[in-house]
C-alpha cells in the first residue's frame, strides 16, 4: 500500500474528536508481524494522544472516530456500551431484495477460523436493521444499521437473509464481473476478466452520537474510488 496522508482522510476535527474516512485495506490496529502502518499509527503521528473509539475490518472503508482525550474517549465509549451510537453501513448485495425496516436478531459466535456463525447456544446477541436503498439489474444497495457490534455481523446476517455482499466469498457472496451485466461483452484475447471490485463491497457510511457537550452530531463518509466505480457500472447496466 502506498504511503497514506492522514490529514487527507479527515472529515471533521475539533478539540475532542477526529473523524476520518478510512480507505480499504488499511487495518485499524497494528497487525502482528506486519510492516504496514495502521490507522492508530497514522493518527498518533498526527496527534500523539489519539485513541480509536471503535474499529473497522481491514477491507471495510468508511467512518471511523478517534478520540483526542480521555473525556472524549469515555463519552463515546459509554454510548457504545448503552448502544446509543447510530451506525449505518452501505452494502452492495447479490440479488434483488426488498427490505423495509427489517430487524434481524440472530446471536453470533466466532469460529476458530475467525468467521461469524449464527449460534443460539453460544452466540452473543446481534441485531441489525436493513433497508433497501437502490435496485440494480441483479443487485441491491442495502442500508444496514448496527444495533450491536459483533464481528462480521452485517456480513453474517445478510448471508442468513440470502443477500450476501458482492465479493464476500466467506459468506456466500460472488465476485461480480462486467460480463454478467453487459450484453455482448467481449473479453480481449489472452486476458482474464477482473471483478468489478476486489474486496467485500461494504462501506461504513454514517455515524451519529452525542458530543462531549451533549449535542447530537452526525458524519457521513463519501464512497472511495472502488465503490464509486462499482456503483457506476451497476447504474450503467
Amino acid at each position: 500500500m502506498k504511503k497514506i496522508d492522514f490529514e487527507s482522510l479527515i472529515l471533521f476535527e475539533d478539540k475532542d474528536y477526529i473523524v476520518i474516512n478510512k480507505p480499504p485495506y488499511l487495518a485499524s490496529l497494528e497487525v502482528r508481524n506486519s510492516p504496514e502502518a495502521c490507522v492508530l499509527d497514522l493518527a498518533r503521528s498526527y496527534f500523539k494522544k489519539a485513541t480509536l473509539c471503535h474499529r473497522l475490518d481491514k477491507e471495510t472503508s468508511g467512518i471511523l472516530v478517534i478520540a483526542k482525550n480521555t473525556e472524549a474517549m469515555s463519552n463515546l465509549g459509554k454510548q457504545f456500551e448503552n448502544r446509543s451510537v447510530e451506525k449505518f453501513y452501505h452494502a452492495f448485495t447479490d440479488g434483488i431484495h426488498s427490505f423495509s425496516n427489517l430487524t434481524l436478531s440472530k446471536p453470533l459466535a466466532t469460529t476458530n477460523k475467525g468467521l461469524a456463525v449464527i449460534n443460539f447456544t453460544k452466540g452473543k446477541k446481534a441485531v441489525t436493521v436493513f433497508n433497501s436503498l437502490k435496485f440494480y439489474k441483479k443487485n441491491t444497495l442495502v442500508e444496514c444499521q448496527l444495533l450491536t457490534g459483533r464481528l462480521h455481523q452485517i456480513r453474517a446476517h445478510l448471508s442468513f437473509l440470502n443477500a450476501p455482499i458482492i465479493n464476500d466469498l466467506d459468506y456466500g457472496g460472488n465476485a461480480l464481473y462486467l460480463s454478467s451485466l453487459k450484453k455482448g461483452f467481449n473479453l480481449k484475447k489472452n486476458t482474464d476478466e477482473k471483478p468489478l471490485i476486489n474486496r467485500v463491497a461494504l462501506h461504513s457510511f454514517k455515524i451519529s452520537f452525542l458530543s462531549v457537550k451533549g449535542s447530537r452530531v452526525s458524519y457521513e463518509a463519501p464512497y472511495p474510488k472502488d465503490i464509486k466505480a462499482l456503483e457506476s457500472q451497476l447504474l450503467k447496466y
